[in-house]
């Protein structure tokens, strides 16, 4: 079974409650959502493997610490995903990025993927997948099967917020894929929204409804 890391940071705790608030608008929603993201990636790169190497500095050589290991993919799930890339690329600027754009059939209600764009050497990397909601699952669901159908092996997701009926979805489909969080909300409404939530990240990030 996968971890849940819940990120209790009174930083991101802090931003997350400005970002909650409806009076909020679109230019500091989306200032908010990159501050908290850059908060995530320090607490998501935390396991990333280093290296002693040599270095000299102004007074002498010494031996430290440099990154090392497999090298790093960031993946949005379009739109909202958008909101959260700029704040991991501060952070890990060498990092590539692809991304992946999902839709619910109005029929099935199932997401279908209408675009998926990697980096060529997608097993070769760590990914982390960003959205910031969790709510049914559904959506990262269907994005880590296609990212996963793409040859990556080492995932992880990370969201703002998220409920435990998402959080169970993905444990239970991918029981692989670790999940970052920065904070678990009590449950979803009858009309699948996260309650208490933010409302629609996407349309608070890009100003529409």
């Amino acid at each position: 079974m996968s971890k849940v890391y819940e990120m209790n940071h009174p930083l991101i705790q802090h931003k997350l409650s400005l970002i909650r608030d409806k009076n909020t608008g679109s230019k500091e929603f989306r200032e908010l959502v990159k501050e908290v993201s850059m908060l995530l990636a320090y607490e998501v790169t935390r396991d990333l493997s280093v290296q002693d190497v040599e270095i000299e500095t102004p007074i002498c050589k010494t031996t430290t610490k440099m990154l090392s290991g497999r090298k790093l993919g960031i993946v949005p799930i379009l739109r909202a995903g958008l909101g959260m890339v700029d704040g991991f690329l501060n952070l890990l600027p060498a990092a590539k990025v692809g991304h992946v754009g999902l839709y619910r059939d109005p029929e099935t209600l199932e997401p279908v993927e209408y675009y998926c764009k990697l980096p060529t050497d997608v097993s070769e990397r760590d990914l982390i997948v960003l959205d910031p909601m969790l709510a049914t699952g559904g959506s990262a669901n269907a994005a880590i099967q296609f990212i996963k159908a793409q040859g990556a092996v080492n995932i992880k997701f990370v969201c703002l917020i998220g409920c435990p009926e998402g959080i169970k979805a993905v444990q239970t489909m991918h029981p692989d894929v670790d999940i970052y969080i920065a904070h678990i909300d009590e449950k979803l409404n009858d009309h699948a929204y996260i309650v208490p939530g933010l409302g629609d990240a996407g349309d608070r990030l890009f100003g529409t409804k």
